[in-house]
């Protein structure tokens, strides 16, 4: 089992008993087992790298291998309660088709993400050096990360997009920033619906 993630003490929250759960990016399944144990979810997870993929499965996972980018196709719309993607947004090229077609295929969507307008990030520009922390834990070079942006360019970008935010709590080192998140938080986790 992977180590402690408070994100998915939040992400079990917003998680009723029973539900259709979609988790996208799901490397080793622990979220998924961790929502099947103790919500009961019907879980689904896709994954692209075979190593993870095979990992889900030994989870006890049930995952398709699929390449996000290129969408969710063959995935009915409104089949699940919940689409989730952690900590994975910010490796998507196509940032804006993937949360269509979160929407699409599911009630909601629940997003974390990096923040990097995070005090401790801009620190480490002013000091001349890309951020390395917790939350952005790879070097310039070899980060799967092709998106780097902060929790007020991810509210603006559900507002351009029209999409609802229900709920958004954001942490640094685990503790709930209440105040000032852009500055103050290293992670945010959002729940997302459509419209308004």
């Amino acid at each position: 089992m992977t180590s402690y993630r408070y994100d998915y003490d939040v992400i079990t929250q917003w998680i009723d008993p029973g539900e259709k759960v979609l988790d996208l990016g799901c490397g080793d399944g622990d979220l998924l087992r961790h929502l099947m144990q103790v919500r009961q979810v019907q879980g689904y997870g896709v994954e692209n790298d075979p190593d993870k993929l095979l990992a889900s499965v030994k989870n006890g996972v049930n995952v398709i291998q699929m390449d996000l980018e290129k969408g969710l196709v063959g995935l009915e719309d409104g089949f699940f309660d919940h689409v989730i993607m952690s900590l994975s947004l910010q490796a998507m090229h196509n940032t804006q088709g993937i949360l269509h077609e979160m929407l699409r295929v599911g009630r909601e969507a629940v997003v974390s993400f990096p923040n990097f307008g995070y005090w401790r990030h801009r620190q480490s520009i002013l000091n001349g050096h890309m951020p390395v922390s917790e939350s952005l834990p790879h070097q310039w070079y070899n980060t799967p990360n092709v998106r780097f942006f902060t929790i007020a360019d991810f509210d603006a970008l559900c507002e351009m997009n029209g999409i609802a935010v229900r709920e958004r709590l954001a942490f640094d080192e685990g503790k709930l920033v209440l105040e000032e998140p852009n500055f103050l938080a290293s992670v945010a986790v959002y729940r997302l619906g459509r419209g308004r």
